[in-house]
């Protein structure tokens, strides 16, 4: 144990802004388990139908389940009730931009590669699970925008062949609306949270058996780690949290969100204007809205490619999301482990698949408030879904293209830059009477910067070194 806990203080870590996404993630879902416990104390998952008669002037008279009306108990009679559960939704939002960050970064930088494969499954499968929460908590509190979502989710299972009809009854133990709250309540508040704390457990486990990654500089290696002692990142990651758990509670305290009692009680037969699912689903909502009503029928039985479609087209994209270290690995060979991590730009086809991806999941998230879209602008609903379809298809390939030109391009500047220096803005007279701009040489961290991590650009610098550079300006002048 001794000898595990001076290792442990002997570790250092690397300092660079864009490894506090994984910390920022597991803090806020600190603050959400923290005002999670509060909102369990006062809510009831229960259906059963009672006459509101709260503070809420509105509402007085209207009838509701208990799971709003405790909801609403919460918001306007629990001494910080409103609070709590804004912090709440705004440390869920916190949460789930973080891990998607420190997704992407991991992607961009090549921080998937061997020996990091598994951690890039245990972030997938934080966020997955963050949606999965994210879902069930939202449909808590019963009211008109949770009741939409899960209509909406009703209509896909039911259009799922074969089984379709019996996962709806499953799910909401019978007919629609059912008792879905029954099933995700003790989803929400034990299972998905339980699992949660495994994979932030596994990731920093996993976090501590490697070596972490850095990028390249002057001094690092494969080989080697610099960085800040782990005294120093303790502390600092002491500050992250309070920082973190400051701006939720500045966010809850000034920006309201989820106002369950403007929406009212869920009810089958009424649908609320403008009210959309959350950000981070929208893009399964928006591939609803661009799948074209195709339908055929087979052995008697009809399935329409209007939800069949977005569905199979969302499950591959998070599919190859998950495997793509493996498919990476597999076309180029690649199989050594790696501790520096690249620059996007550095390599043009995976930054460019990188942004292709996220052009295709933008699409799909723009399309989800199409209807809000034509109503701010003026526009026909359907020749702005016509323009997404057409984005959704083409989009991706140009984003491709577009992003791999332009990483091609920062690579001949840093090469340029590193081989002459930095441009000056002072024009000195040659011998012979030409005219040459002086050019600045780059320091050696700044060398390592531009062109460490790329072979052939260093190969290019090689023969021109800061001093040969002075050399030749001072002989222009």
């Amino acid at each position: 144990m001794n000898r595990r806990w001076s290792n442990l203080r002997a570790r250092v870590f690397p300092d660079h802004w864009s490894l506090l996404f994984g910390q920022i993630a597991f803090y806020s879902f600190v603050m959400i388990v923290l005002s999670g416990v509060v909102l369990t104390a006062y809510y009831e998952p229960s259906v059963d139908h009672v006459v509101y008669d709260g503070p809420y002037a509105p509402l007085h008279g209207t009838e509701m389940s208990r799971a709003l009306d405790s909801t609403m108990a919460i918001t306007f009679e629990v001494r910080g009730g409103l609070l709590i559960r804004q912090i709440h939704h705004w440390a869920t939002l916190i949460m789930v931009a973080a891990i998607t960050l420190h997704l992407l970064r991991l992607f961009f930088t090549a921080g998937f590669r061997r020996p990091r494969r598994l951690n890039w499954l245990v972030v997938f499968g934080l966020l997955i699970v963050a949606l999965a929460a994210s879902l069930t908590g939202t449909s808590l509190p019963d009211d008109m925008a949770s009741g939409m979502s899960l209509a909406v989710l009703d209509g896909v299972l039911q259009a799922t062949p074969l089984v379709g009809t019996a996962l709806s009854a499953l799910l909401f133990g019978g007919d629609f609306p059912g008792d879905v709250i029954s099933w995700f309540y003790p989803l929400h508040i034990v299972v998905l949270p339980a699992v949660l704390v495994v994979l932030f457990v596994v990731g920093a486990v996993l976090a501590l058996r490697q070596k972490p990654a850095q990028f390249a500089g002057p001094g690092r290696t494969e080989d080697n780690v610099v960085g800040r002692p782990v005294t120093v990142a303790a502390v600092k990651s002491a500050g992250l949290f309070c920082f973190v758990a400051g701006v939720a509670v500045f966010m809850a305290a000034t920006a309201t969100i989820n106002p369950v009692w403007l929406y009212g009680p869920a009810d089958p037969a009424n649908a609320s204007a403008g009210v959309g699912p959350a950000w981070y689903l929208a893009f399964l909502d928006g591939s609803l809205r661009l799948a074209p009503g195709w339908e055929f029928v087979l052995w008697g039985k009809t399935f329409t490619l209007a939800i069949l479609l977005p569905v199979a087209v969302c499950t591959l994209f998070l599919a190859l999301v998950a495997v793509y270290p493996f498919i990476e690995e597999r076309l180029t060979g690649d199989r050594r482990h790696h501790h520096l991590l690249e620059r996007p730009r550095n390599n043009p086809t995976r930054t460019g698949i990188g942004v292709a991806g996220i052009t295709f999941y933008g699409v799909l998230w723009a399309a989800a408030g199409a209807d809000t879209l034509a109503v701010l602008f003026h526009l026909s609903v359907n020749a702005l879904l016509h323009v997404f379809q057409v984005l959704l298809i083409l989009g991706p390939p140009a984003a491709l293209l577009i992003t791999r030109r332009i990483c091609l391009g920062l690579q001949a500047h840093d090469a340029q830059i590193a081989i002459h220096g930095v441009e000056t803005g002072q024009v000195v007279r040659l011998p012979d009477g030409g005219y040459i701009e002086k050019h600045r040489p780059v320091d050696e961290y700044r060398r390592w910067q531009l062109v460490g991590a790329s072979p052939k650009n260093r190969a290019l610098t090689a023969h021109t070194t800061p001093a040969t550079r002075d050399t030749e300006h001072e002989g222009a002048e």
